[in-house]
């Protein structure tokens, strides 16, 4: 019992602090799709995704491997795990914010003024992102909360003032959005007594150089066909498409707060049922993925009886909502393969076996683009989410085959005595084939 109420503690903190996390880009969202409509909306939509593409490969640098190798650590370790970490994720922002700067002259319009605004703030969002992970690697998921929530709470604030100054622009609302998160990563070195290492960034690198690279790949292959199957709508379809698109994700926001939320502790979770005993790992991972397909289920239900009941005029414009609403089943049975692949993806990302993950990873985010943008073809918005929902599910069939080949090759490796029986896989290396 002590250990169960341990483990919802983690939980608990973890879906609080996601859900502090959302509300405060919920918030920009709807303002904007609220405000400015559908083809300003698909403006910020494309900003977004840029914003969420850098977000993961700062992710798959320095963040991902903190968490397999470092999660539970002693103090000391995972003080200079924290300062190597924290520093590459500022760098991998500012990198990206060089790249959103130099795109922005060869766009058009609202477009390039949220890629300006995107560009000066990528650097303190990245590294606003990089506390929260650090935290929940030592289970501190309280600072965490705290850390989103002077985010959220400084955002509404500067919303008011936008508001009253009646600068309600994409640009403005991106860069108080943006410039909000700064303010949280400044709070970060103050909850964890710690500053980020400038000079750590190659050692940081280089010790994590057999996971970093590859869950660099596996998040950003995931990532790029996102936005590029947005950009492909955008293309095909136009901006109001994309707008259309993205206020039909909104309405599956709550939802994906929960998603989230335990996603920030399966992997951990996964680590320590694997230390405790490798048997239970498999099981481990088809509760996460059948608990969370059972919730994404009831959701999609749920907005499919309360949006014609007024729901969808009180989230979103009222002549808006219908067009989402017509794309509520699609997402709901992709959001319910999405939630099937978090089991086998918390397993794989335990093991250490970082070959295995990418492999599926770019399998599935190959077929999610291309029948995203077979759909966009066809039918508009409404083929793209019907062909992204049949891509998860064929994915769904790829990351459990590579779980189980992972878990098999493990057990071979313990039989064998290449490791150490219940020794954590992410702080030894090892040279077992797959990994």
């Amino acid at each position: 019992m002590r250990l169960v109420r341990q483990v919802a503690r983690r939980f608990s903190w973890g879906l609080a602090d996601q859900g502090m996390s959302s509300l405060s880009n919920a918030a920009v969202s709807l303002y904007v799709a609220r405000q400015l409509g559908a083809a300003q909306f698909g403006a910020f939509s494309v900003a977004y995704v840029t914003y969420s593409f850098a977000l993961n490969a700062s992710r798959g640098l320095a963040t991902d491997p903190l968490l397999v190798r470092f999660s539970h650590a002693e103090h000391s370790a995972w003080r200079r795990a924290v300062q190597g970490s924290t520093a590459t994720a500022t760098f991998v922002g500012l990198v990206a914010g060089i790249c959103a700067l130099a795109a922005a002259p060869a766009l058009n319009g609202t477009t390039r003024l949220a890629f300006v605004a995107l560009g000066l703030t990528l650097p303190g969002l990245m590294l606003q992102d990089s506390w929260r992970y650090s935290f929940f690697a030592a289970s501190k998921g309280s600072k965490a909360f705290v850390n989103d929530t002077i985010w959220t709470a400084a955002l509404a604030v500067a919303l008011e003032g936008l508001r009253l100054w009646h600068h309600q622009t994409v640009f403005w609302f991106v860069l108080m959005w943006g410039l909000t998160a700064n303010l949280a990563a400044l709070c970060g070195p103050l909850q964890a007594r710690l500053l980020p290492r400038p000079s750590a960034v190659g050692d940081w690198l280089s010790k994590m150089r057999d996971l970093g690279p590859r869950y660099l790949l596996e998040n950003t292959s995931n990532s790029g066909a996102g936005q590029l199957r947005i950009y492909a709508v955008g293309f095909v379809a136009g901006l109001t498409a994309v707008g259309y698109l993205q206020e039909g994700s909104l309405l599956m926001g709550p939802f994906f707060v929960i998603f989230m939320g335990i996603s920030l502790v399966t992997v951990p979770e996964a680590a320590r049922t694997l230390r405790r005993s490798p048997k239970h790992l498999r099981r481990y991972c088809l509760f996460v993925s059948a608990a969370l397909t059972t919730l994404a289920m009831v959701w999609g239900v749920t907005l499919l009886v309360a949006l014609p009941r007024g729901l969808g005029t009180l989230l979103l414009h009222a002549k808006e909502w219908q067009p989402a609403y017509a794309l509520v089943p699609g997402l709901t049975i992709s959001m319910m393969g999405a939630c099937a692949i978090a089991g086998a993806s918390a397993g794989l990302r335990a093991l250490g076996a970082a070959r295995r993950s990418l492999r599926a990873m770019l399998i599935a985010s190959a077929i999610y683009l291309i029948l995203g943008v077979l759909g966009a073809v066809v039918k508009g918005a409404q083929g793209s989410v019907d062909g992204t929902a049949l891509a998860t599910w064929l994915g769904t069939a790829i990351w459990w085959w590579q779980l189980r080949l992972g878990l098999r090759e493990y057990g071979s490796a313990l039989d064998s005595g290449r490791l150490g029986r219940h020794r954590a896989p992410g702080r030894h290396r090892t040279s077992t084939t797959g990994r």
